[in-house]
Parts: C-alpha cells; sequence; structure tokens
C-alpha cells in the first residue's frame, strides 16, 4: 500500500446547540508514505479539523478516514490508529505531563504497553533524534519553548510511528524555535522516512515539502509542488494567505522590470536568481 492515510468523502460537522456547522464537506485526499506535505490555510480554513481526523481524534459525520487501511471509526483498532499517526499540538506544555524530560518521552510507550526494557531504549533514541538527551534529567517546564516542542516530538517518536502530523507547532515560538523545529521534522522524513503532515500559516516552512495543499472554507483550492504554489500570489490573497517574502520580493523585481525568475523560496534561491538576472543585464 503506498499511502499511509485515505480520506474517503468525508464531512465533519460541529453541534452546538440547535446550530450545526459543516466545517468540512465532500472531502478526499490521500497521503504518500514517507511524503512530507504542509498544509496552508487562514484560521476557519479547516485545516485543524482535519488535522485531528487523521489521526481519529476526530471521527467524520460521513465518509471514512482510512489509516494503513484501518477505518478511524473502527474503535477496537484506536491503540493501532495512534501508533501508526502521532499528533504534535500548537502549544508543547499541553503534551508535557511528567516532571522530568525522560519520563515524559516514556508516556506514549507505557501506554501502547512496550515492555519496560524496550522503552527505555526508545526513549533515548527519540531523545538523541531531537537533539535532546542531554536534558533528558531536566524538568521540561524550566526549557525554552523550542526545547519544548522537540521533547513533545521526541514523546511522539518514542511511540514509533509511520506519520507524525503536527498542528501549527511553530505557531508559539520565536525565530529560533520555529528552526529548530523544522530542521528537526524535516531530518525526520529525510533520515527516517516518517511521513510528516504539517499544518502551518508560515510559508518559509513550506519551501522543502513535496507537496504543499491549500484550504480554504474546508476544500482543498490548490495541491501542487512548493514553487508552482508560491508563484500564484493571486490565489493566496485570494484565500488571506501571502505569498514568502523572497517569492514577493522576486515578484516585485520582475514587475519593476528586472527579468528574474520568480521559481525561488528560500534566501539562497532568491539571491541565485537575482545574481543570474542581474548578470543577465550585463550589471
Amino acid at each position: 500500500m503506498n499511502n499511509i492515510i485515505d480520506v474517503k468523502n468525508v464531512t465533519f460537522e460541529y453541534t452546538g446547540g440547535e446550530r450545526i456547522k459543516t466545517v468540512i464537506r465532500d472531502f478526499d485526499i490521500s497521503f504518500a508514505r514517507g511524503s512530507f506535505t504542509v498544509i496552508l490555510g487562514h484560521n476557519g480554513s479547516g485545516k485543524s479539523t482535519l488535522a485531528k481526523l487523521l489521526n481519529g481524534l476526530y471521527k467524520p459525520a460521513v465518509g471514512d478516514v482510512f489509516v494503513d487501511g484501518i477505518n478511524t471509526k473502527d474503535e477496537k483498532n484506536e491503540i493501532e490508529i495512534k501508533r501508526r499517526v502521532g499528533m504534535v499540538f500548537q502549544n508543547p506544555d499541553n503534551q508535557l505531563l511528567a516532571s522530568i524530560v525522560e519520563d515524559d518521552v516514556a508516556f506514549g510507550p507505557e501506554n501502547l504497553g512496550i515492555e519496560p526494557e524496550k522503552i527505555r531504549e526508545r526513549v533515548d533514541n527519540a531523545l538523541k533524534t531531537v537533539d535532546m538527551y542531554d536534558y533528558r534529567k531536566k524538568s521540561p517546564h524550566h526549557l525554552s519553548g523550542g526545547q519544548k516542542q522537540r521533547i513533545a516530538i521526541a514523546g511522539i517518536i518514542a511511540m514509533e510511528p509511520e506519520c507524525i502530523v503536527l498542528d501549527e507547532p511553530t505557531a508559539m515560538l520565536d525565530p529560533k524555535g520555529r528552526k529548530e523545529i523544522i530542521d528537526t521534522i524535516e531530518r525526520l522524513n529525510r533520515e527516517k522516512g516518517i511521513t510528516i503532515i504539517l499544518i502551518t500559516h508560515f510559508m518559509e516552512e513550506a519551501q522543502n515539502a513535496d507537496r504543499v495543499i491549500v484550504m480554504d472554507n474546508g476544500k482543498i483550492v490548490a495541491d501542487d509542488i512548493p514553487a508552482n504554489i508560491f508563484k500564484n500570489a493571486e490565489m493566496l490573497k485570494s484565500v488571506g494567505l501571502d505569498v514568502p517574502q523572497t517569492t514577493d520580493l522576486l515578484i516585485r523585481l520582475n514587475n519593476s522590470g528586472l527579468a528574474v525568475d520568480t521559481n525561488a523560496i528560500s534566501i539562497e534561491e532568491a539571491a541565485e536568481k537575482i545574481a543570474t538576472a542581474l548578470h543577465s543585464e550585463g550589471i
């Protein structure tokens, strides 16, 4: 099976008193095993609801979500779903439960019924993976925001999932903490082959993804590689999103008369494109 997750004809509704709000309607999407997907959308677009559907925290009102072929509606397979798809939330403090880092990372495997000696190995490996092994005896509540989020990710890694869904994991972090987290999840995808589904509103975090999905009003409005998504500035602005600053700069230069290729996201790529354009102009 090439897909780790398949979402088929899903509708999800929130019920509040007599009001029913449909957040996602007739939604179909699949995620390839080992891929790195970024989902973008403004607040209320449905992206966080989708994230919770992907690991069974929410159940569809209509349609089905399959994880490794297992229907998330099947309650007897609840643990198997969580074993395969881990979830990291926006606020790491909501996921840190223990007073010692290594105890916190061990919490997930313990709940899966893993043997104690294997838990020790998993905890050490997970902490080393996120470069937090030296902090294993520390209190997580004395760490920086980025460090806390890496501990939260280590707790998921220790459960050995095939896929990790991250719902705005850098929203509460400073630029340094954001870079720590993005570097970590990119490495998990590249070196461990873990499927990554990253929900974010920071455009720059999508630059190394295999695929970018843009959501608006519970529907997919774009699904393509990052370069193709970000050069469509009008589409992004129409759904309340901005293009990356580097792409915006290249578009402005192009509109000002410099024939520069706007197909670049990273600072390094943008600098190279500008240098090439200036050279061709004899500048």
